[in-house]
């Protein structure tokens, strides 16, 4: 038996390739959306990827399972509350697939969504009755388990779906022997969950132990805990999560129609009329010169999940990218939807030198700096963009809280008769705000170098508990 995992780490998110070698079979679970890697790991083990699974409709990716069946012919897996527009194998609690010395037994476990499902993965030929692993989807993770509020536009509440998930913890999970595999659908830094392990496998002993959410409770305690505190929804979740029910285009046909290089005037033309520019590179590059009214998001963090929150999904994306990378940036797009890239700025910022009119560049500043110019006597407004759960930690006193993924519609609570200082924990979401803020007509805009991270490296106060 074969049993990968697959990390992408922008997106936390973990997928599964599962194969045997006697059949010659291979199973794909929770897949991203450029399934090449599958294919071809497959291929080079003699393998053939005739099954996918989806564990329930991901809400923060578009799954790859369409793309498996259309260049593979895999045949669609989904839990059998599931409702799709394109044909699937519904599997119920106990359905079984076999292939060779492998066994795959469907557990449903709803809870982060009415049709969730786990999947017990047997080694026949080490243990028919004992499970190797399962594997949990977005129902249990390591350290935490899934989040029940995001089906609130379905109808379904968050207090409904956490006692499901309560009992499919209970009754399904907790009873499988300890020493069975923990592989789930995320990691640290998923929206899907509120404390999530960097690791990325454990045990159902270990959880059993460690696990905060499977301690002994009752329902109603566990309900309130984990319904409490919640991170905030990217606005792009439901949208892919209706996308992931939908028969659509695939991948590799959007990705044909929206890398077009355009050339200045085209892209001008194109901004023009009310398309989005996003800028790519990195916030250092992006400060030194941009193409006004362009929004930044770096290619180098949580790229996709940040263009999900701050550019809408109706109006078209024109990229400006480091020349080559205009590809990675359509694909990491395309994860998550996307998929209304025009085509991208040919030759990059290097042929805007002879316009420089067109070209603005965004102040930085030092911690030191700011710290004198706070003692000024027209300081400026210090703008921090973190989340409230960082802001309770530690802030810089006096300044104005506005989270990035609320500054686009409350940008009228920053002053505009002061220059504004914008600040993160490091600097890539400080980049991204300051460009909201610039295309929203704000011209005297500076950027804190390395966020609060720095201004307490050089040894300046911070207040705690600011609201």
């Amino acid at each position: 038996m074969i049993l990968k995992q697959y990390y992408l780490g922008c997106l936390a998110h973990a997928s599964y390739l599962i194969g045997d070698e006697g059949s010659g079979t291979a199973v794909v679970v929770d897949p991203q959306r450029d399934v090449g890697q599958y294919i071809e790991d497959a291929r080079e083990s003699g393998l053939e990827v005739r099954h996918v699974f989806l564990t329930h409709f991901h809400a923060d990716f578009v799954a790859g399972h369409l793309e498996l069946r259309d260049r593979a012919g895999a045949a669609i897996h989904l839990g059998a509350r599931a409702e799709a527009e394109y044909d699937f194998t519904p599997m119920g609690d106990g359905s079984v697939l076999e292939f060779g010395d492998v066994l795959l037994r469907v557990l449903e476990t709803p809870g982060h969504t009415p049709e969730g499902i786990s999947i017990l993965v047997y080694d026949l030929e080490k243990d028919r009755d004992v499970p190797h692993a399962v594997l949990t989807g977005d129902t249990l993770f390591i350290g935490d388990v899934g989040r029940p509020d995001l089906m609130a536009s379905l109808g379904i509440t968050a207090s409904e779906l956490a006692g499901l998930l309560y009992d499919s913890l209970h009754q399904k999970l907790l009873p499988l022997p300890d020493e069975t595999l923990v592989y789930p659908g995320h990691g640290a830094g998923s929206m899907c969950g509120k404390n999530l392990s960097t690791d990325t496998v454990s045990t159902i002993g270990i959880q059993r132990q460690y696990n905060y959410a499977l301690q002994p409770m009752s329902k109603g305690e566990f309900t309130a805990m984990v319904t409490a505190d919640q991170p905030e929804v990217p606005r792009y979740f439901s949208y892919d999560a209706m996308l992931n029910r939908q028969e659509r285009p695939t991948l590799d046909k959007t990705l044909e129609q929206v890398e077009t290089p355009l050339s200045l005037d085209e892209t001008l033309q194109r901004a023009g009329s009310g398309a989005q520019v996003l800028d790519v590179r990195e916030p250092a590059d992006f400060a030194g010169a941009h193409l006004a009214g362009s929004i930044n998001v770096p290619l180098s963090g949580q790229f996709a999940t940040w263009c999900g929150t701050v550019l809408r999904r109706d109006v078209p994306i024109v990229l400006i990218a480091e020349p080559g990378r205009e590809h990675e940036a359509s694909l990491r797009l395309g994860r998550i939807g996307y998929d209304h890239v025009v085509g991208f700025l040919e030759g990059g910022m290097q042929v805007l030198e002879p316009r420089t009119e067109l070209v603005r560049r965004t102040d930085r500043v030092t911690a030191a700096t700011l710290a004198e110019q706070l003692d000024s006597p027209q300081p400026p407004v210090v703008l921090d963009v973190r989340t409230p759960g960082e802001r309770q930690q530690k802030a810089i006193a006096g300044s104005l809280h506005i989270p990035l993924n609320h500054l686009s519609e409350r940008t009228a609570e920053v002053p505009r008769d002061r220059r504004v200082v914008v600040h993160c924990a490091s600097g890539y979401r400080s980049s991204i705000a300051a460009s909201v803020l610039e295309r929203k007509g704000f011209m005297e805009i500076s950027d804190l170098v390395g966020g609060i991270g720095a201004w307490e490296a050089s040894h300046l106060p911070t207040a705690a508990g600011q609201a």
